[in-house]
């Protein structure tokens, strides 16, 4: 069954073709982090993982590098220039460091003239660019410029698998990937006909902010087409709520990886998270991070899980595409509609919500109740 999942993703999720190369990548605990032993162990299996998807791909496509690098300890960080320097092409990255707007591009505070710069220089050398990326690094790489060249200039297919345990190939893996699909893409048309969006939960959480101008995608497994990306297991709608209008309470119970001792409360105002109150250490590291940079608070993406598979409450990757819930992240969203870029980017998950669609005629239409799917 394992292996059966592994080869999926080559022949079905992307479509590999014999012709193509593909970069797959993982990430090495780093000495600054601190992980506990069931943590560690996980980040093990995980590369193991890597290794065994490596050597299945070989049987699929023209060729397929294996890389690993010192993590960053954060999602939506940059990954480091070698990695670049495999998936874009040397000539093309030296032209960057040749212009100095790789490193503003690494530490995520390049103007928008360098970005534009930068365009302008991975174009020109786009046909360097690897055909396929599978990234299994523990910290996630969707919500960098990393990702964005590849997959919208380079046209890369791009699957991206942090957090990613072994128990997801007989899972979340292991789903009907027509059925989602369509599923998925039905949900997304009827948030599209929004311009506002309302949400609240059973354990006191409630949120609202407006959507107008911004679109819902559709994260269905099936990355055939050229610069497709998504996670994987995949299944939700996802979208960048408009800066600056959320406001409201998130009571946060599970952290990515676990359940919290006790709720921790967010305030959101104009768009920000303001105040951070709770006796869980977690709690902490979120004042921590926060403090960083402002953009780290911001109310970054709201999502819908469609994947009648995934069943995990403990690992973000898979709970966020649980049938029925929904997650709203902090941080970056540059990379899907929105306007802040900050390395941080972290996604929280919320069970049984009521989320209320409010229509440009003032027509409201509620298309989760308590968890339960009303239409799609």
């Amino acid at each position: 069954m394992l292996t059966v999942a592994l080869r999926a993703i080559f022949k079905i999720n992307l479509g590999v073709k014999k012709s193509e190369r593909v970069l797959l990548f993982t990430d090495r605990p780093s000495v600054k982090e601190t992980i506990d032993e069931s943590d560690m162990e996980r980040r093990s299996r995980l590369r193991c993982i890597s290794l065994l998807a490596t050597e299945i791909g070989r049987n699929y496509c023209k060729s397929i590098t294996f890389y690993e690098y010192e993590s960053t300890g954060s999602h939506g960080a940059e990954p480091p220039s070698e990695l670049w320097e495999i998936a874009f092409g040397e000539e093309t990255v030296e032209a960057l460091r040749k212009d100095k707007i790789l490193n503003p591009i690494l530490k995520k505070n390049a103007k928008d003239q360098d970005i534009k710069r930068a365009e302008d220089i991975i174009r020109k050398h786009k046909n360097n660019a690897v055909n396929c990326v599978i990234a299994l690094s523990n910290y996630s790489t969707s919500h960098t410029m990393f990702r964005d060249f590849l997959t919208r200039i380079c046209r890369t297919r791009y699957a991206s698998m942090p957090l990613f345990d072994i128990s997801m190939l007989e899972g979340a893996m292991n789903v009907d990937w027509k059925e989602l699909a369509k599923r998925t893409r039905g949900i997304a048309k009827i948030v599209n006909m929004a311009e506002f969006i309302e949400v609240k939960t059973l354990n006191g959480t409630q949120i609202s902010f407006s959507k107008k101008g911004r679109r819902a995608k559709s994260d269905t497994g099936i990355l055939t087409r050229p610069g497709a990306f998504g996670n994987l297991p995949s299944g939700e709608v996802f979208l960048a709520p408009l800066e600056g209008t959320a406001n409201g309470r998130l009571i946060l119970e599970w952290a990515p990886t676990r359940q919290l001792k006790s709720p921790i409360t967010l305030i959101v105002k104009d768009g920000y998270v303001v105040d951070v109150s709770g006796t869980d250490e977690y709690a902490e590291y979120l004042n921590v991070r926060l403090s960083e940079r402002r953009e780290n608070g911001n109310i970054a993406e709201l999502g819908i899980g469609t994947n009648d598979r995934a069943a995990r409450p403990d690992n973000i990757l898979e709970s966020e595409k649980i049938l029925g819930t929904i997650h709203i992240a902090l941080g970056d969203n540059s990379s899907f509609g929105g306007t802040v870029k900050t390395p941080f980017h972290q996604d929280f998950v919320f069970f049984k919500p009521t989320v209320t669609l409010i229509h440009k005629d003032g027509s409201r239409e509620a298309i989760l109740k308590a968890g339960k799917l009303l239409s799609s």
